[in-house]
């Protein structure tokens, strides 16, 4: 066996492993490595991605061709040019012919259908008997009024006859009067010689003086008294024949509400909308039918209330019929709405008028609204429904994509729009419908 010092330190002893142990546990204690974090070891990088996703982010949102984009094949779209040229300010309206002019005819008083001597659709003359009505108690009223009137009329007969009786015996006192004063003069002048010589007692002259001036105070009264006479017997002449007058037109009405009862023609025309059998009872006031003119005509139609602002009385539209334009003008607005849509009367300028219209026919008429004047047109499309006019797609010079652009439009017709601003003339937009497109940016275009 060898001698093994004790100083001597083998290796792997236990001895040196202790050492090495506490070695270490002292380096761990006071020099421990702190590893870094993901972050710090790739903030470069990270900061170099962040930078290059916004870039990307704001040329997408920011290039002509970004935001939501839709392949669109070019046969199921219509393109159009913008062009510059004569925009005509006209609408097109659906008119409906009726006569010029009607007459209605009603039952004023109501009755019983006794006989009908006109048939509906028939032309006739003014004063044609067309039906007899008949009221029993409409008969009986007149009856009755026509005796109350007449006892009236009877007792202002009478009050007339008494004033000119009471103006005779004026006149018959005065002349009474004027004859005795002449008659008591006379004998006045023939007593007075007689008296002067005593052939007469002087009473008797006295008695025929004071019987003199008694005929003449009474003359000075009946005179008076045939003055106020007169007055108030004019007053009440004039307010007894206003009164007669009244009472006679009273009963002339009476008599033609009965002779209303024979509905006649008030003009001539043709008869329409008439349809009464014999023994049918009709209301009072009862329309039973209508006279119209068979030959001249207007036409009603019905316009968008969008025009409402922009009709007015005395605008003009025209008619083309058998190869022929006519004239005609606005003669009546009905500002009341209904449905959408308000109507106005139009009639035939001058004495031009289509001698093939008739009576319910439906026109088709263009309605000038305003003068034509030089405007940026694009073709009228039913894009306008879906956009309202406030933005449309616009074709890139090189066709192969629609770009969407806010403009202004004005004026429309059957044919263009008026573009107020947003287009130039020469560029390209779609006119046909949007409706699956609202949602989207640009349309890519492709071929079939």
């Amino acid at each position: 066996m060898r001698a093994v010092d004790a100083g001597t330190k083998q290796p792997g002893s236990g001895g040196d492993g202790n050492a090495q142990l506490r070695s270490s546990r002292s380096q761990s204690g006071m020099d421990r490595i702190v590893e870094k974090k993901w972050w710090e070891k790739n903030r470069k990088p990270a900061f170099w991605f962040i930078l290059a996703l916004l870039a990307i982010t704001a040329f997408m949102y920011f290039k002509p061709d970004g935001g939501r984009a839709l392949k669109v094949e070019n046969d199921r779209i219509v393109v159009s040019t913008v062009t510059r040229g004569e925009f005509d300010d006209y609408i097109p309206v659906r008119g409906q012919v009726v006569p010029l002019k009607t007459v209605f005819l009603d039952a004023i008083e109501g009755g019983r259908v006794e006989a009908i001597h006109m048939e509906d659709g028939t032309q006739v003359a003014a004063g044609d008997l067309i039906v007899e009505l008949s009221n029993t108690q409409l008969q009986l009223d007149v009856i009755a009024r026509e005796a109350e009137v007449s006892e009236q009329l009877n007792n202002l007969r009478n009050t007339e006859l008494s004033l000119e009786q009471n103006r005779l015996d004026h006149k018959r006192n005065l002349v009474d009067i004027n004859y005795n004063i002449i008659r008591l003069a006379r004998e006045i002048k023939r007593l007075e010689p007689l008296v002067a010589q005593n052939m007469v007692d002087e009473g008797s002259l006295e008695r025929l003086k004071d019987e003199y001036d008694w005929y003449l105070a009474r003359r000075d009264v009946t005179l008076e008294s045939q003055r106020t006479d007169e007055r108030m017997q004019k007053v009440q002449m004039e307010s007894l024949s206003i009164t007669g007058a009244q009472l006679e037109k009273n009963l002339e009405v009476a008599r033609r509400n009965l002779d209303a009862l024979n509905v006649r023609a008030p003009v001539a025309g043709k008869l329409t909308a008439f349809d009464l059998e014999v023994g049918q009872a009709l209301a009072p006031g009862l329309n039973i039918g209508q006279i119209d003119d068979p030959d001249t005509f207007k036409v009603t139609a019905n316009i968008d209330e969008f025009y409402l602002s922009r009709v007015d009385l005395e605008q003009t539209a025209t008619l083309n019929t058998a190869g022929k334009d006519y004239e005609l003008r606005v003669s009546k607005i009905y500002p009341q709405v209904q449905n959408g849509t308000f109507e106005v009367d139009l009639v035939f300028a001058g004495e031009q008028q289509p001698d093939s219209i008739r009576r319910g026919q439906t026109l088709q008429l263009n309605l000038q609204l305003g003068s034509p004047s030089e405007s940026l047109l694009i073709p009228n499309g039913a894009f306008y429904q879906d956009t309202g006019g406030n933005w449309v797609f616009v074709v890139t010079p090189d066709g192969q994509r629609a770009v969407r652009r806010n403009v202004r439009m004005g004026r429309r017709n059957v044919r263009d729009i008026e573009v107020l601003d947003g287009l130039e003339p020469g560029e390209r937009v779609i006119t046909s419908p949007y409706t699956n497109y609202l949602d989207m940016d640009r349309l890519e275009l492709q071929a079939d």
